[in-house]
């Protein structure tokens, strides 16, 4: 599906944005539990570390390289709605990442954004 925004990008499906969003969690996970381990981190109560560098690496990795890790790993890019193709500024890119780690994203628009799209003013394409 492609936008008339940027009719030349065409919208991510919605099952390698499902893929990347496991890649991101797992990594991060990962990362938070290697941290336990080393015993850098006291513990991960409730997963909440994991959800801290989720939103952290999310925002920071779409903010500068126009995806996540898991998005840049499924070939998935966000760029602005504006058609400018670039990706959005760093507090879009935390908007949109709390918002998913909110789970909003399930909640979709007539045009196949989900809200967290919607409130950045973002759309994941693929590359």
């Amino acid at each position: 599906m492609t936008s008339a925004v940027t009719p030349e990008l065409e919208s991510a499906p919605w099952g390698r944005r499902i893929l990347a969003l496991f890649v991101d969690w797992i990594t991060c996970l990962a990362v938070v539990e290697g941290l336990v381990a080393a015993g850098v981190l006291g513990g991960n109560p409730n997963g909440l570390g994991t959800l801290a560098l989720f939103v952290v690496e999310s925002a920071l990795f779409t903010a500068l390289a126009g995806g996540s890790f898991g998005k840049l790993a499924t070939r998935i890019r966000v760029v602005r709605r504006d058609g400018s193709g670039q990706p959005p500024s760093l507090l879009r890119a935390l908007l949109r990442s709390v918002l998913v780690a909110l789970l909003i994203p399930p909640l979709l628009t007539f045009d196949g954004r989900g809200l967290h799209d919607v409130a950045a003013g973002t759309r994941s394409v693929t590359i």
